[in-house]
């Protein structure tokens, strides 16, 4: 079966005003693989690599201020960095363990809004309600707060497709945002690299199908795939799912291009390998590697042809 007659299946259930093409962006850290800060001349450095190896028009981050104890104050260094390059920056703030107000100042700090369409918007939280790291209440409170200091920015939130999917996300969905970022693995659920691309779309298909029941319309609602990625030689194995770089770059030439190809936006996650990353435990309760998931390795090298066409 073709990837058009898979994704229209899935996406049967929830139509979407395609375009010629999605945009691609990729998930980019904001440490060093020793660990330290990156500054304006890394993420320079970063941007280099992925504008001269990919399609990307878009990045990603996630914390805005600590990581590990580090005071990286991203925004401040990212977005002169972003402009230089002309690329955009989706900028992420990470309020887990009481660290919102930390995180606004950090925002707050960089004057984002003076950077024009540089600043692409502002997420608040990652997979929170997924994890379980804050409540529904908490990030509705945050919303509203970016909402009154930002008011011209576009922004959103990021968890998983199935948290969109249950109704745990409905009173964000009508909350105001303007940016709802579905992230999807089909790593993370096992699948063999044969069944990903159709697991993929499927949990795609399911996050936007029941965003769209509750909002009643995607005129001022932008979906996005918010994480998709597969890891690379030297990850760990989920079950079926068997990490490596040939099965990182199938992933990438089914699932991602095919997306891409449905005029769908996504966020590669993520754009270099960090061997200074902690492991995750997966649903199993089984340790794994978050070493080796970039497309590039932690010297900018890119693994494999990253071009759609």
């Amino acid at each position: 079966m073709q990837l058009r007659d898979i994704l229209s299946t899935a996406l049967a259930t929830a139509p979407l005003a395609v375009s010629a093409a999605g945009t691609l962006g990729f998930a980019v850290g904001n440490t060093n693989p020793d660990g330290s800060c990156k500054v304006q001349s890394d993420f320079e450095a970063d941007f280099a690599a992925i504008q001269s190896n990919t399609a990307a028009v878009v990045v990603r981050t996630y914390s805005s201020s600590d990581i590990f104890g580090n005071p990286c104050h991203t925004p401040s260094q990212v977005l002169p960095a972003a402009k230089s390059a002309g690329i955009k920056v989706l900028l992420g703030m990470w309020p887990d363990g009481g660290a919102y107000d930390k995180e606004k100042a950090a925002v707050d700090e960089a004057d984002p809004t003076s950077f024009g369409d540089t600043l692409y918007g502002i997420t608040i939280g990652s997979e929170g309600l997924y994890r379980g790291t804050y409540q529904v209440d908490d990030l509705l409170g945050w919303i509203k707060d970016m909402q009154n200091d930002y008011p011209k920015t576009p922004l959103g939130t990021a968890d998983s497709w199935n948290c969109w999917h249950n109704g745990s996300m409905d009173s964000i969905i009508t909350s105001g945002i303007q940016l709802a970022l579905a992230n999807g693995f089909a790593y993370w659920q096992y699948q063999d690299i044969s069944n990903a691309t159709k697991t993929y779309f499927d949990d795609m298909a399911a996050a936007l199908g029941h965003i769209q029941d509750v909002s009643g319309s995607l005129d001022g609602l932008h979906f996005m795939n918010g994480e998709t990625g597969w890891p690379g030689t030297g990850g760990s194995d989920a079950g079926a799912a068997k990490a490596g770089d040939d099965n990182m770059e199938t992933y990438w030439k089914s699932a991602v291009c095919g997306l891409l190809d449905w005029g769908v936006d996504l966020f590669w996650f993520e754009a270099f390998d960090e061997p200074n990353k902690a492991d995750a435990i997966g649903d199993d309760g089984q340790v794994a590697s978050e070493k080796h998931w970039g497309s590039f390795d932690s010297t900018r090298k890119p693994k494999f042809n990253m071009r759609c066409s």
